[in-house]
């Protein structure tokens, strides 16, 4: 009685009853939640932040049983991927949920200076007053447990008023700073306690100065095609800007011609000039664009996002026109919650766009060797190896595991995606985890190794090293594979995983498209035959793997179904079921047809060995059993096989 007298009363004053809103993802650090450190006092009420305010997914569950169908080559909606504008409507927040939040951070004082609808986002700035009362909470600073420095941070989870959850509100704290994947010689050596000569055993055999790799040695290692990334669109996250001059440099003393000029694009406000000199430093910037390029030197554009919040970025990244099909990140992280890039990472794979991240490089993942966000589900996580090849610019000679490549179990209690969990891929050999996300995917050389110009400065040689080199290049070559889709008139290739680790069970085609890095160790694990968690499946020999994702990637395809699937044969007797061929996507080759059965005395006959271009029609099978067959249950299978592309269907045949 007293709750309804209340609940009118507030009605009658005119006041809101909307319940205050709890967001979608956690936004405490661990250090502040667990109290491994306390609050040392609050931000200025005045003082200014800028924010990227996230909205959620509105029907996250039908995306991922769309993704399922997008990467099942079975589907009908294989790789049939959808715009920024489809995808939101689809699956984006509602024009009327989006209106809403603009409405109520305005409400608020905040001042809205982005975002997009398709972007998932509202960008706002205001001051830490505003702030605090919209999202009611308090923001406080404290001493990093692990950093020399200090951070602030919410006291408590955010909430609202809006009468709507949100996702994401990025830029509430600052505990954790993106770091680039690369490191020194002159670090390794002193980290391992040798001179910086043991850190690279062997002469280094590129075509820079002082026997260098340079972007080009890296494409000429892996790929001899005629391929350059024409008509393609690649992008490159950063957190700061960068100096092109240092570009123009590189190319320079490479004696090589720059054919492509980076868009440096500011997602947020954030600079996108970087000068040493007022203590900014481009180095990972600059060997990003120069690896990505060298992969790809005919690109139609190479974008450099750049942001402070990862939000942002990826908002961009998923929403900039052209859109860019293939991505590469050189940074690490860690975020509060690992789920913040879900719905950014699904966007992108449902819009066809491959994530490449360096896997890290300090050797095995663990809590204060951070994977993120090589270690998400949707992303292809890029280790390390050591190159050597034939001649300066020549062809791939030989390679061994990167003792520093990042790689491993990860300790983000993210589960094994289902490509990875196929049988065959994790052994007692490589001793990867049944259970958890295992890292990296693939690999390249990142040694000590590369030719970098940066900071203004004069140009090292055989100095920087990391998975950082490794990660922009298999950007690039994507490039190449989308490119080589594109002439024929497919879609880009999409998110690589499922499709990779698929093709890779076949030994005949592992060992056709990867050097099968199988020595060398770091940190607690050893590279080994087949996959393992050093350097992936390896590094790829390019022109073998592009045809075959090429050909796999095709949308053009057939389905091979039997009706029915189930037959109930006596001793001494016969039954029939028809195989019927179904195309799409333009197939029109004619299909092959062979019949096993899993038992003696089982015999299957086809009515036809084959079914004509374009593939499309229907067969009789008639299987017989014989009277001396054991009661029982077994199977038939029917394969199928038109333009390379396979295709099988089981009948189970119950004998009594």
């Amino acid at each position: 009685m007293h709750r309804r007298v209340s609940l009118f009363l507030l009605l009658a004053l005119g006041l809101s009853t909307t319940v205050a809103q709890n967001l979608k993802t956690r936004h405490i650090p661990e250090a502040v939640s667990s109290r491994s450190t306390t609050a040392t006092g609050s931000l200025s009420a005045k003082a200014t932040l800028q924010l990227d305010v996230v909205l959620p997914l509105r029907d996250s569950q039908g995306l991922d049983l769309f993704l399922e169908d997008l990467y099942n080559p079975d589907s009908t909606s294989y790789r049939h991927f959808v715009t920024p504008s489809e995808f939101t409507e689809r699956f984006g927040p509602s024009q009327a949920n989006y209106d809403a939040t603009v409405s109520y951070l305005k409400s608020k004082g905040l001042t809205v200076i982005g975002g997009t609808r398709d972007g998932l986002d509202v960008q706002v700035k205001g001051s830490v007053a505003n702030i605090e009362q919209a999202f009611n909470v308090k923001l406080k600073t404290y001493k990093h447990p692990t950093e020399n420095r200090s951070f602030y941070a919410p006291d408590r989870e955010p909430t609202t008023g809006l009468g709507i959850e949100l996702w994401r509100i990025s830029g509430l704290d600052n505990y954790s700073k993106p770091k680039p994947r690369f490191r020194t010689r002159t670090e390794a050596a002193k980290a391992l306690g040798v001179s910086e000569d043991e850190v690279v055993a062997h002469a280094t055999t590129g075509s820079g100065p002082s026997s260098s790799f340079l972007g080009s040695d890296i494409r000429a290692a892996y790929y001899s095609g005629t391929l350059t990334g024409t008509g393609q669109n690649l992008g490159l996250i950063e957190y700061y800007g960068a100096d092109l001059a240092d570009l123009t440099t590189y190319y320079s003393n490479a004696s090589q011609t720059l054919n492509v000029t980076p868009t440096l694009l500011s997602v947020d406000g954030t600079s996108t000039t970087c000068l040493y000199a007022s203590d900014c430093d481009d180095t990972e910037q600059i060997l990003d664009i120069t690896q990505a390029l060298g992969a790809a030197p005919n690109l139609n554009s190479l974008v450099v996002y750049i942001g402070s919040t990862d939000t942002a970025i990826f908002s961009a990244l998923s929403t900039h026109s052209p859109l860019p099909t293939t991505i590469g990140c050189s940074w690490g992280w860690t975020p509060v919650d690992v789920t913040t890039l879900d719905p950014y990472f699904k966007k992108f794979a449902a819009q066809g766009q491959s994530f490449f991240a360096a896997s890290g490089d300090y050797a095995t993942w663990s809590s204060s060797v951070e994977a993120w966000p090589a270690d998400d589900p949707y992303a292809t996580a890029v280790g390390g190896t050591d190159l050597v090849t034939a001649s300066a610019g020549g062809a791939w000679k030989s390679e061994t595991a990167w003792s520093e490549s990042g790689g491993g179990i990860n300790t983000d209690s993210i589960y094994i995606p289902s490509w990875q969990a196929l049988s065959g891929v994790i052994t007692s050999t490589n001793k990867g985890s049944s259970v958890l996300r295992n890292g990296p995917d693939v690999a390249a050389n990142a040694n000590y190794t590369y030719y970098v110009c940066a900071d203004q400065t004069t140009c090292t040689a055989n100095s920087y090293g990391g998975t950082s080199f490794a990660a922009p290049f298999w950007a690039g070559y994507i490039a190449l594979v989308n490119q080589a889709l594109a002439s024929a008139g497919e879609s880009p290739i999409g998110f690589l995983n499922p499709l990779l680790y698929q093709e890779n069970l076949t030994a005949a085609t592992y060992a056709a498209n990867f050097h099968d890095i199988a020595s060398g160790t770091a940190g607690s694990y050893s590279a080994v035959t087949g996959y393992d968690l050093v350097t992936g499946w390896g590094s790829p020999i390019g022109a073998s793997l592009l045809s075959t994702l090429v050909s796999a990637g095709s949308s053009s395809t057939y389905t091979l179904t039997a009706t029915p699937s189930y037959l109930a044969i006596k001793k001494g007797k016969s039954s029939s079921t028809t195989l019927l061929s179904q195309v799409y996507g333009g197939f029109s080759y004619a299909v092959s047809l062979t019949a096993a059965s899993s038992a003696t005395g089982i015999t299957a006959t086809l009515g036809s060995s084959s079914i004509a271009a374009p593939g499309s029609g229907t067969v009789t099978l008639t299987i017989a059993v014989g009277s001396s067959v054991t009661a029982g249950t077994y199977t038939v299978t029917v394969t199928g096989t038109g333009n390379s592309i396979s295709k099988s269907v089981t009948i189970k045949v119950v004998v009594s």
